[in-house]
Formats: C-alpha cells, sequence, structure tokens
C-alpha cells in the first residue's frame, strides 16, 4: 500500500524501516503531544491544548539529500500537494537550494536629537567600542562563533536608527538581539543624554533563501491535459501573479501553507516568518510572487526565495518535544538545513497548486480529501468517519450530504 494508504502506526512503522525514525521515536510519536507541565510553563492562563495533525510531506529532495518534512496543518489536501510536487520534482532531480548567512537585525531609535548627524557620526567612529559592549552583553553567542557583525546609523527625518546585525548562530535569535540591543542602548543613551524611543530586533530580513527546481513538461502531464500544455499555462500564471495583485495573494497563500505548515510543527515563530515574508513581497512598493515559473529552452524553471527568519535551538523548539521531535525526523541539523528544506516545500507546494490550476482545477482533488473532515462534520465517530468519507466520494460533497449518509448508516446499523 502507498503511505497515504497506511494508518498512523503503519506509517510510523515505515519510517522506522526506512531509517528515519528509531523505533523509540515511533512509540514517542504515539503519545500525547504536550506534558500538561510544559503547557503551563509555556503561555499563560492554560486551560488546555490545542492540537493538530502532523503530517509527512514525503519524498523531498532537496540538494542531492531526500527529506521527510513534518507538517502541522488541519488542511489534508496541504499535505498531499507538497507530496505530490515533491514526486514531480524528484522526476526532475530534486530542487536545489541555497540561502545566505543567518543574520538577524535590530534597531535603536532616538528622537529629536539636537544633532543627530554629529550622532551618526559618533557611532561610525565609535563602533569597535560598542561591539565589544554587545559582546559583554550576550557573551555566551560570541563562545558559539556569533554575536554583533555590523553596526550602522541612518538619520530618518526626527529619528536616528541605529542598526544593529547579529549572527544568532542556530537560535532564531529574537531575544539575542532584544538583549544586545536593550544593552547598547543603555551606552548610546549615556552618550547622547537621551532616552531611547525603541530598542527591539526588526522581524524584516534581508537574510534570503532561494529555492529552484527545473522540470521537463513531460513530466507534468495529467490524464486530460499534455505536459506541454500545463507548463505554458503555469509560466502564464506566474506572470499573471507579477501584475495581479489578488493572483499574487493567493499565489502566495499557496506557498505559505507547506511553509507555515512545516514551520510550527518545527516549533519556529510562524508569525515572525510571516510577516518577515509579506514584508519581502512587497519590499518593491508593489506586492509581487515570491515564486517565479517560466519556460527557459523548452523546461520549465521555478525560482522562489523568501526570508526564513528560523532556528533549530533555543524557546519553544527546545521546550517543545515534538518540536525536538520533528528536529529529527526531519533531520534539520543546520538553521541552513532548516531554510532550505522550507523553501523547496514551498517552491514544490506551490508547483502542486499551479499544476492542478493548469489542468483539472483545484476543487475536484481538495473535495476529496475534504470528505474525512465533512463526515466528523455531520457527526461521525469512529469507523463512521471512514465510512461516511468513503461514501461521499460518489456523490455531493456537502454537509447536508454527509448528515444524510451518516443518518443513513446509523438506521442500517
Amino acid at each position: 500500500m502507498k503511505f497515504y494508504q497506511l494508518d498512523a502506526a503503519q506509517r510510523r512503522q515505515q519510517l522506522v524501516a526506512e531509517g528515519y525514525l528509531t523505533s523509540e521515536a515511533a512509540a514517542a510519536w504515539a503519545q500525547p503531544a504536550l506534558p500538561s507541565s510544559v503547557g503551563q510553563a509555556l503561555s499563560e492562563n492554560t486551560i488546555g491544548e490545542f492540537a493538530l495533525p502532523v503530517g509527512i510531506a514525503r519524498q523531498l529532495q532537496v540538494n542531492g539529500q531526500v527529506y521527510q518534512v513534518p507538517m502541522a496543518t488541519e488542511e489534508p489536501s496541504v499535505v498531499a500537494a507538497a507530496s505530490n510536487g515533491a514526486r514531480l520534482a524528484a522526476l526532475n532531480g530534486g530542487v536545489t537550494a541555497t540561502t545566505t548567512a543567518h543574520l538577524v537585525t535590530g534597531e535603536i531609535v532616538f528622537a529629536d536629537l539636537p544633532d543627530p548627524s554629529k550622532v551618526q557620526a559618533l557611532i561610525t567612529e565609535r563602533q569597535t567600542v560598542l561591539i565589544l559592549a554587545a559582546q559583554e552583553a550576550h557573551p555566551s553567542i560570541v563562545r558559539r562563533g556569533g554575536g554583533v557583525q555590523l553596526i550602522t546609523a541612518t538619520v530618518l527625518g526626527r529619528f536616528l536608527k541605529v542598526t544593529v546585525v547579529v549572527d544568532t548562530q542556530a537560535a532564531m535569535g529574537a531575544n539575542i538581539v532584544n538583549t544586545i540591543c536593550e544593552h547598547l542602548a543603555a551606552v548610546l543613551e549615556q552618550w547622547v543624554k537621551q532616552t531611547a524611543l525603541v530598542a527591539i530586533l526588526s522581524n524584516a530580513s534581508a537574510q534570503l533563501t532561494t529555492a529552484t527546481v527545473t522540470l521537463a513538461p513531460e513530466t507534468l502531464a495529467t490524464k486530460a491535459v499534455a505536459g506541454a500544455e500545463i507548463a505554458s499555462r503555469i509560466a502564464l500564471l506566474s506572470e499573471l501573479a507579477q501584475v495581479d495583485r489578488d493572483r499574487a495573494v493567493t499565489h502566495n497563500k499557496g506557498i505559505m501553507n507547506g511553509v507555515e505548515a512545516a514551520v510550527l510543527a518545527s516549533g519556529n515563530d510562524t508569525r515572525a516568518v510571516s510577516t518577515s515574508v509579506g514584508e519581502y513581497a512587497a519590499h518593491t512598493g508593489q506586492y509581487q510572487p515570491l515564486s517565479t515559473w517560466q519556460l527557459d529552452q523548452g523546461l520549465l524553471v521555478g525560482t522562489l526565495r523568501l526570508p526564513l527568519p528560523v532556528g533549530i535551538v533555543g524557546g519553544a523548539i527546545s521546550a517543545l518535544p515534538r518540536a525536538q521531535a520533528v528536529k529529527a525526523l526531519g533531520r534539520y541539523d543546520t538553521v541552513a538545513t532548516l531554510q532550505q528544506v522550507l523553501a523547496s516545500l514551498g517552491l514544490v507546494q506551490n508547483l502542486a497548486a499551479l499544476r492542478a490550476l493548469a489542468g483539472p482545477g483545484i476543487q475536484a482533488g481538495h473535495m476529496a480529501l475534504q470528505a474525512n473532515a465533512l463526515a466528523m462534520a455531520a457527526g461521525a465517530h469512529g469507523p463512521e468517519i471512514g465510512t461516511v468519507a468513503k461514501a461521499l466520494q460518489h456523490t455531493t460533497k456537502d454537509l447536508a450530504t454527509a448528515q444524510a449518509l451518516l443518518a443513513d448508516l446509523r438506521q442500517k446499523g
């Protein structure tokens, strides 16, 4: 049977057989996700948990390595599309991904200084002093090979903005950067005899991850549509997204379906990622698609570029048992690996969605995968869910039909 046809226990055992899970890890995945003591410590006013299923995007090939990518999402078509997109990419040699150095930016801002240009020059002159002060604020990151890389000052109208660029190593880095910025703000306040307006990290990021895939059109063919036509229509859809904001937003949402599900599963901050990506999509002054698809000498080439402010240690990543299990299963041994897998996942997610749009359309496959959710919404439990979902595949897929099928099943039972 195919992976999606197995039950959860069988899927875990297959991952053990493939070497992606140990027997101990497989057993841990079968246990409740979060001990109550951990939940109480991580959040405020805790009353329970809000659970999401974790599915696996299968066999995503990135830079010659194959990854099983855990995704936390309630939407079955997202995981199915990611796996299908990964399959299409693998038929063409997989995805190639690169990323720039993992740097996080902070800002310290003063307002209405008497002579901001003079302070700007002073900061440039005393850069070494400030970097030494930053090292004192967070010596552990320096010992790990990171720390402040650059400090610059910019006059923005009535504001003087001091930008602090930090290598946060394996951590996403929010707490590290905030600590350093607050310490440096205290130093600068002594110099300028004025209190800083703000000292905090920025969720904007100039550090980008790029994923690229090159596809032979014949590998995109469906039962009804030739591959060359699908490739041509995907390129047209990409061009449309560059001139139509409405399409660009939906185009990017399809990408983030995969990226955010994998970010959430990894224990990283989905809000930081989504705001950073949103800023980047509009950084030219016009909202743009994160990916482009174009025909090049008969081949379809897709490229996705986006910021991914994530880490593999610290905060919830280290505190959540499931996040640690995801890190092991995903084989995220460095921040760069996680970023490259996330970008590649977004690209193949986009590919699967565009192929569906260019071929049979989105809704048929989407609704087929919604059958279980409809059955549960109708009130089905246990074995009833599968029976009603199976019956829905042959009729109208809506809640009223699911309720009628469930009532008929119970009457006969």
